[in-house]
């Protein structure tokens, strides 16, 4: 009987001194694995879940997935609905279904809605350049169309003109205009993009103070700026455009939440936000195979995952910090369910000290992870040792030409002064492999590098885990231009 009972003191013994002993390096590799990581991913980048469109049925079944995993992993539920979700009302505008142009004589036909709203006109229009304020100068557009050209005399890429278009929309209502038809010069699949994502049902928050008086505003295909061309020299143009007003209906979705409580007496009042969006952009034009699904296996199944790979860890090992895990809806709509979030959140924000996102397009070097926003704040360390650790180098984003810090769900809670990077798959340029798979049917979990994901996970949950029991609290680094709002925001 003494023998029995001393063998048992020695086993519960020898098993407490294993967990204590245990790394952190330890404790993600005892709950990350590539068959989970594979089992995730597939069943979230399904043909069954259509792209998994903000507003759909299939966003939901990805919705009740994600939540039941946090479930089943022991992630206590969103503090204030003791579900794990947070309900977005949202509006949807389907496209008008009736809309003719023509310029010139000329009709048109590939166009994108960038703002649609009721008109009917048939006379000149005016043309007015970039259709920005020295255009404006000694010419009256008031109660007439314009006709513009994209972007600026500097910057006439897709990004610099979608960039421009509040500031020219602004000026056209301020000066009268009745509606602006914006010519663009893009190539085929960009323009595939932009009017798969155009013409498409549009999805916002709903906002008390909407603006009813919405001015009438389309891109218009200008190949090599052909039309353009030809209207330089004339000042009013014979121009018919027609369009109906877009049908609207109020629609629900979900943000995913669960938490883990820290061990730390005092620092389980601090949560690290673990965050990644899990809608994409459902189905669309199809490409040379014929496929229409939009299946989002890197954009952002991946991201989801590394979410939940994080929520699993941190269930059975907590860090000293409290855990806050947030899956977005709406982040291919407008960062719609991330903007929703930071005004109505489940825990006051000055707790969160550090938003530790997770978003992608894709990668082209399986020797690298890439942090956007890497040296922006004192945490860079933690996640470069922990990339290291499992032999991949963290770096900063290679293409800040595409401003990906501002095109995340993490960019919503930088402006509110919360230190948040994002953790995206390794590449060295936004193109090769990033762009063959970035919101292409093509981007299917069959396509992914496994043995690379992987690591790329073990890196997220080890550097998360470093952070989390840090006892020094990550800030932004001195002089970043959201350093001012995170002192505002931790003093108050």
């Amino acid at each position: 009987m003494k023998k029995t009972v001393f063998l048992v003191f020695a086993m519960l013994s020898l098993s407490t001194l294993t967990i204590f002993g245990q790394s952190d390096k330890d404790k993600t590799q005892e709950t990350v694995s590539k068959s989970k990581i594979e089992g995730h991913i597939y069943f979230l980048a399904d043909d069954l879940l259509k792209g998994r469109e903000t507003g759909t049925s299939e966003n939901k079944i990805a919705a009740s997935y994600l939540a039941n995993t946090l479930r089943s992993y022991g992630v206590q539920p969103n503090p204030k609905t003791d579900t794990y979700y947070q309900e977005v009302n949202l509006q949807k505008k389907s496209p008008p279904t009736d809309v003719s142009i023509s310029i010139n004589g000329d009709a048109i036909t590939d166009y994108a809605l960038l703002e649609p709203a009721a008109v009917e006109y048939s006379k000149n229009a005016i043309y007015l350049g970039y259709g920005l304020e020295k255009d404006y100068e000694g010419v009256s557009v008031k109660g007439k169309l314009v006709i513009i050209q994209a972007g600026s005399a500097d910057t006439k890429d897709t990004r610099a003109a979608f960039g421009l278009r509040e500031k020219k929309q602004q000026l056209a209502k301020e000066n009268g205009a009745l509606g602006i038809i914006e010519l663009l010069d893009a190539n085929d699949q960009i323009w595939g993009f932009i009017e798969h994502n155009f013409n498409a049902p549009a999805i916002s928050i709903i906002t008390e103070n909407e603006d009813t008086a919405i001015l009438p505003y389309i891109w218009v295909l200008d190949k090599e700026n052909k039309i353009a061309k030809s209207l330089t020299a004339k000042a009013s143009i014979p121009t018919q455009f027609k369009m109906s007003d877009p049908q609207k209906e109020i629609i629900k979705s979900q943000n995913v939440i669960g938490v883990v409580e820290g061990t730390d007496p005092k620092l389980k009042e601090e949560y690290i936000i673990y965050s990644a969006h899990y809608d994409h952009v459902g189905i669309g034009t199809p490409d040379e195979t014929g496929d229409v699904i939009y299946n989002g296996a890197r954009d952002n199944a991946v991201g989801t995952t590394t979410v939940l790979s994080m929520a699993e860890n941190l269930a059975k090992y907590p860090t000293k910090r409290s855990a806050l895990f947030i899956l977005f809806t709406g982040e291919e709509k407008g960062l719609l369910g991330s903007s929703f979030y930071v005004e109505n959140p489940v825990l006051p924000l000055k707790q969160m000290v550090y938003c530790f996102n997770s978003d992608n397009a894709g990668y082209n070097d399986t020797s690298l992870v890439t942090i956007i926003g890497l040296p922006r704040t004192t945490a860079a360390q933690h996640i470069k040792d922990a990339s290291s650790a499992f032999g991949l180098k963290a770096v900063d984003d290679p293409a800040p030409e595409q401003g990906l810090f501002d095109r995340s769900d993490n960019v919503n809670f930088a402006a509110k002064g919360i230190p948040a990077p994002t953790f995206s798959l390794g590449f060295t340029a936004f193109n090769g492999d990033v762009t063959k798979y970035y919101h292409r049917p093509g981007d299917e979990a069959k396509t992914l590098d496994y043995d690379y994901l992987y690591k790329f996970f073990s890196a997220y949950v080890l550097a998360g885990r470093s952070i989390g029991n840090d006892p020094v609290t990550p800030t932004w680094t001195k002089g970043d231009k959201y350093e001012a709002a995170g002192k505002a925001l931790y003093t108050n």
